[in-house]
């Protein structure tokens, strides 16, 4: 085999890239990772600003019975600590200890809506049948990542009866694809209730996705020295089974005749199989299409190519990095290690000007109306050194805060020359809302304060739209499999040997999913378990 030969190359070293390509070199694959960046992770990873540690994308870990269960198979140790989750409306915060705590959302939920108590109670009752159903589907360590199923007691106590009840509740789940906006106004006519429940969730969002997410919370964890670990475990991983990792290698070509790749600097490699992990318009973008012989593969291409490059990418955030001259403790007392913060019950529905682009080409009009969203909306604060004190210096805490922001909003400001104005009001303004509610008097103590827009995870990720979880729910043809049941399917491309994986194959994606699909990739490309053996 030539030096620039490889049996499987593996594009996009997100972590959907690393688990493909760990799983590929575990099974003894001669293995290239490419990535476009100079650094591995795109939405998993950490950096260091002046000594506090920030989480570049995602803020913790939910294991849904695929995290933890990979890293064991893998045999990758990985120190993680509890990440207590909070929610809070104003001036009441419910901290989610267990279950039990579904109670308090429900009260809080009533003391900013006195007059909506029965309706509150039946929307709970939706929250609680929902939390039944993910009770059963992530109720035991994912199969696909045992390595033998040898052990009868196991097949016939465990898993069997898993999948039994699996496949049912899976069916009742997968009815609950309405979007979550319109199946609450079954329950209530109240806009801003509904707000309070679901505007820190992507417009269009399935209904079974967004009220799960009681029960996820109560599964996050943390990994000690912040989320990135992930990403260099699974890189060493890599690196000490044989692989090899190649960044700024930004694959612009792909000939499926001649199995080869071409990156933007003039390097060709050559491929048995090729995993795709990357964003998928930049696949269909780099396949050549005079390689396509066969006219029925190429009619198939073409098609597949049109939903893609259609399809828009979904909603992206908004973050301010903020250094802290406050204690830990401050900030526990607050809003705790992660926390869900709405500083208005109005809701984002009160706004007098609901869309944007009724007023793009006014810039003060737009930045007032960007004000008032950033008044009404939900934030993330994720604290990092409360799980882990190393993450900032002596007595000093970083605070991460995002929000949902849209991506073409961003850029109609950065085409209009707004840009760098843009992202100092919105600091500053994040900033000023926090200080008047949660974290009163706070704004004091700051050292720093760095704003990220959509347009920075475009750049930093290669994400299309700046997008966090894949395809838009919006999309006229989802260019995605978005049926759990058939999952397995998502690994495929129409052309041979070709495969793909990560959040843009499945929709919605998370981390789960990311690595889920590249197990599965992996399998497929590598001879090892495939997707319908599992």
């Amino acid at each position: 085999m030539k030096g620039n030969s490889y049996d499987v190359i593996v594009v996009g070293a997100g972590i959907a890239g690393l688990t493909s390509a760990a799983y590929l070199c575990r099974d003894g694959m001669r293995v290239l990772l490419c990535e476009r960046e100079e650094t591995c992770g795109g939405l998993v990873a950490s950096f260091s600003q002046e000594g506090f540690m920030f989480d570049g994308g995602i803020r913790a870990f939910e294991n849904s019975g695929i995290v933890f269960p990979m890293l064991k198979q893998l045999g990758i140790g990985m120190e993680v600590v509890s990440n207590p989750v909070s929610i809070g409306i104003g001036d009441f915060m419910v901290r989610l200890k267990s279950r039990e705590s579904l109670r308090d959302y429900r009260d809080m939920l009533c003391a900013n809506f006195p007059g909506n108590i029965q309706e509150i109670d039946a929307i709970i009752r939706e929250i609680k049948k929902i939390m039944k159903y993910m009770d059963v589907i992530y109720g035991i360590d994912n199969p696909l990542f045992l390595d033998s199923m040898d052990d009868k007691g196991y097949l016939v106590k465990t898993l069997l009866p898993w999948l039994l009840k699996y496949k049912i509740n899976i069916r009742k789940a997968g009815k609950l694809n309405e979007p979550v906006e319109l199946y609450l106004k079954r329950f209530t006519k109240n806009q801003a209730l509904t707000d309070m429940i679901i505007q820190h969730f992507f417009t269009g969002t399935p209904t079974f996705f967004a009220l799960s997410y009681f029960g996820l919370y109560l599964d996050y964890s943390y990994p000690k020295g912040g989320t990135g670990v992930l990403v260099d475990k699974l890189k060493e991983y890599i690196e000490a089974h044989g692989g090899r990792i190649l960044t700024g290698a930004d694959i612009t070509s792909i000939r499926p005749v001649d199995r080869q790749v071409l990156t933007a600097g003039g390097e060709s490699f050559y491929y048995g199989k090729l995993v795709w992990c990357a964003d998928m318009k930049a696949l269909y973008n780099a396949l050549d299409e005079n390689q396509l012989s066969d006219m029925s593969l190429s009619r198939k291409v073409m098609e597949k190519k049109g939903q893609v490059l259609k399809g828009r990418g979904g909603n992206s955030i908004l973050t301010v990095f903020i250094s802290s001259g406050l204690k830990g403790a401050y900030y526990r007392e607050t809003c705790g290690e992660h926390c869900f913060y709405t500083p208005s019950a109005a809701g984002l529905s009160s706004m007098k000007i609901p869309d944007w682009k009724e007023i793009a080409g006014d810039k003060d009009a737009l930045f007032g109306w960007i004000k008032d969203y950033l008044r009404l909306t939900t934030y993330e604060i994720s604290c990092p050194s409360l799980r882990d004190e190393s993450l900032a210096p002596p007595n000093m805490t970083g605070v991460i805060v995002s929000t949902l922001f849209d991506y073409n909003l961003a850029k109609v400001i950065q085409k209009e020359g707004w840009y760098a104005e843009f992202k100092g009001l919105c600091a500053e303004y994040v900033i000023e809302v926090l200080n008047r509610s949660v974290f009163k008097g706070f704004s004091e103590s700051l050292i720093r304060a760095i704003c990220a827009t959509p347009l920075t995870i475009e750049k930093n990720t290669g994400n299309a739209e700046g997008a966090i979880t894949g395809w838009a729910f919006t999309n006229e043809i989802l260019p995605a499999v978005n049926q759990f049941g058939d999952i397995k399917k998502a690994v495929y491309t129409p052309v041979p040997d070709i495969f793909q994986a990560g959040q843009w194959t499945f929709s919605p994606s998370g981390l789960p999913i990311s690595i889920l699909t590249g197990k599965l990739a992996a399998g497929a490309a590598g001879g090892g378990q495939t997707p319908g053996e599992i």
